[in-house]
C-alpha cells in the first residue's frame, strides 16, 4: 500500500507539474513540487513520531537524530 501510495503521488507530482509548467513556468513548477513533497515530508515526521509516542520511547528532533547517528 504504502510503495502505491508513492507512485500515485509522483505521477501526479509529474502530471500537474507538467502542466504548471507549460502555462507558468519552470520556476512555478518548482515552486509547488516543492511545497507538495515538503507537506508529504512533514505528514511522514508526524506519524513517525506519533508511533515513537505510542511505543513509549522519547521523541528526538532533527539535530538529537543527526548526533545520535553520527556516533
Amino acid at each position: 500500500m504504502k510503495q502505491f501510495h508513492k507512485r500515485w503521488l509522483m505521477l501526479t507530482l509529474l502530471t500537474v507539474g507538467t502542466f504548471i509548467g507549460l502555462f507558468k513556468g519552470s520556476e512555478a513548477k518548482q515552486k509547488w513540487m516543492f511545497k507538495v513533497k515538503d507537506r508529504e515530508d512533514s505528514k511522514r515526521q508526524l506519524a513517525e513520531q506519533k508511533k515513537v509516542l505510542r511505543n513509549g520511547a522519547v521523541p528526538l528532533d532533527e539535530i538529537e537524530l543527526a548526533a545520535y547517528h553520527r556516533s
